[in-house]
């Protein structure tokens, strides 16, 4: 390969990082303005939700209140009604049935003209005139004696006067009087002499007084249903506005979250599901802020990154062009940087394109069988020369006797192993020295790097599988290697631990489980 294509392909990755940042500005732009106007269409729907969610609440739940009182009243106003008119009919039955024995019994045998007498007598005398009327009716329907006085000699012409004279039964009449157009309650009853009818006793009472008692029933009834459905509304209302203001606030959280406000929190006064709601909100918010401050500098290392090695080899490749006939160990050398910042551009561009499958969920494993001992002495081997170089002892013990095949993907193990090497190569390589061993330790496989360099701060231990993740670490790398390892190892079903060994240094621990 020459200089020139060196620098021609240096020049090919320059535009192409160009072009991408120009994408990404321009899409990050086009975000800006989308979440400006979603922010805008959002405080203008956020009154409507609101609105929306205590009008539904109160039709849920109020509605069914409300029907159910209705259906309530009704009834007791029914009941109340027909409790009233039926004890009314029945004493006024009582009544009549009463006068009826009397006369057939003492007075109907004397005549018509002792009959008649004794109408009027009864009439006159009886007691109860200021509720009833009573009247003594003939066989023609033409009334003969009324303790009103006020009847006598019209003819009503109702329904039960008709049914007493042909029928020989007592019937009743509820409704307008055709004299009077007045509501009333009527029993008539026959009076027989012989087994014929020879006139009609007949009760009559008006129906204001009961009306009024009807009317005052279902009037409580009424009001303490009114007083029931203002309960439940204003009840309904405080526990909807309780919860609403609170959504509301929350809404405003999140929203303020889509539009780039990360880390906001809001105030939690709540010690219910709300209170957890908004304690997951918080939670989100302030890893959303992590993860974006992690993503933003990821973004700014990866630039970095690609750069660093452009540059080197963008630089010998001229170096190299405008000097073809020097000495060979300088082309040796600079041969050899392009070819390791080559190799190294092409390791972090893999991280970049694993890690693009992880995210779409692309991430596959061509599973065979395969010899870890094999595919850890690869990774070793191609690593040895490089760390001796670097003044770095790469110790690798490879245990007692040959290891059973398992199941795994040979390719994706051997990147764990390579990438679990360069990391203790650049995190602990002060320590000069890197052991390696695989065993097999119960029915797993189990492989260990470690490093005798600083190892890791404690606080940062939980996350430095975390996608983005570099901690204080100054170290090149893109900070997805780890991420990318965790996630190969889990899909063979092993595990991934990353702590710091006794006496120092880091170690990684790789577990995967043995032959089926």
């Amino acid at each position: 390969m020459t200089a020139f294509s060196f620098k021609k392909c240096q020049v090919s990755a320059n535009s192409v990082i160009i072009s991408k940042n120009m994408h990404f500005i321009s899409n990050f732009k086009q975000w800006e303005h989308f979440s400006e106007k979603g922010e805008e269409k959002l405080q203008k729907g956020k009154s409507l939700r609101v609105r929306g969610l205590r009008q539904r609440w109160l039709l849920n739940t109020v509605m069914p209140v409300l029907l159910l009182l209705l259906l309530t009243v009704v009834l007791f106003s029914v009941g109340v009604s027909s409790y009233y008119y039926m004890s009314m009919r029945d004493g006024l039955e009582k009544q009549a049935q009463a006068l009826s024995g009397a006369f057939e019994e003492y007075f109907m045998d004397g005549g018509y003209t002792s009959y008649i007498k004794k109408a009027q007598q009864s009439t006159d005398t009886f007691e109860d005139k200021e509720r009833i009327e009573l009247q003594f009716i003939s066989t023609s329907g033409r009334i003969q004696a009324s303790s009103t006085g006020l009847t006598a000699g019209t003819f009503p012409g109702t329904e039960d006067i008709t049914r007493a004279i042909t029928q020989n039964r007592m019937d009743y009449f509820q409704g307008r009087d055709p004299e009077t157009g007045e509501n009333i309650l009527a029993v008539s009853h026959p009076l027989t002499f012989n087994g014929q009818v020879k006139a009609v006793v007949r009760l009559v009472t008006s129906l204001r007084l009961v009306n009024r008692q009807v009317m005052l029933a279902v009037l409580f009834i009424c009001l303490v249903a009114a007083l029931c459905m203002a309960l439940v509304f204003i009840s309904n209302l405080l526990f909807i506005n309780n919860v609403v203001e609170p959504v509301a606030v929350v809404s405003e959280a999140t929203k303020r979250i889509s539009a780039g406000g990360y880390g906001v929190q809001v105030e939690n006064k709540y010690d219910d599901e709300l209170g957890e709601l908004v304690e997951n909100i918080n939670n989100m918010s302030l890893k959303i802020g992590q993860n974006e401050k992690m993503k933003s500098e990821f973004i700014s290392s990866v630039s970095h990154e690609l750069r660093t090695p452009l540059t080197a080899i963008n630089g010998w490749g001229e170096t190299l062009l405008e000097d073809l006939t020097g000495d060979p160990e300088q082309l040796r050398r600079g041969i050899r940087i392009i070819l390791n910042e080559s190799r190294r551009l092409s390791t972090m561009v893999e991280e970049l394109l694993d890690f693009s499958r992880m995210e779409d969920g692309r991430f596959t494993l061509r599973v065979e069988q395969v010899d870890l001992q094999a595919e850890l002495e690869d990774a070793i081997f191609t690593y040895q020369e490089l760390f001796r170089q670097e003044g770095i002892e790469l110790v690798y013990d490879m245990g007692e006797g040959d290891l059973p095949l398992i199941s795994g993907d040979p390719e994706r193990l051997k990147q764990v192993f390579c990438n679990v090497l360069d990391n203790a190569a650049k995190h602990g390589g002060a320590g000069k020295r890197i052991t390696a061993s695989v065993a097999q330790e119960g029915e797993s496989q189990v492989v260990r790097i470690r490093d005798f360099g600083p190892g890791i701060p404690e606080a940062e231990l939980p996350f430095v599988k975390q996608k983005f993740y570099k901690g204080t670490s100054k170290a090149r790398g893109s900070g997805i290697g780890l991420a990318v390892c965790d996630e190969i190892v889990g899909l063979h079903g092993g595990t991934f631990t990353i702590g710091n060994a006794a006496g120092g240094g880091a170690v990684v621990t790789i577990c995967l489980p043995g032959p089926e």
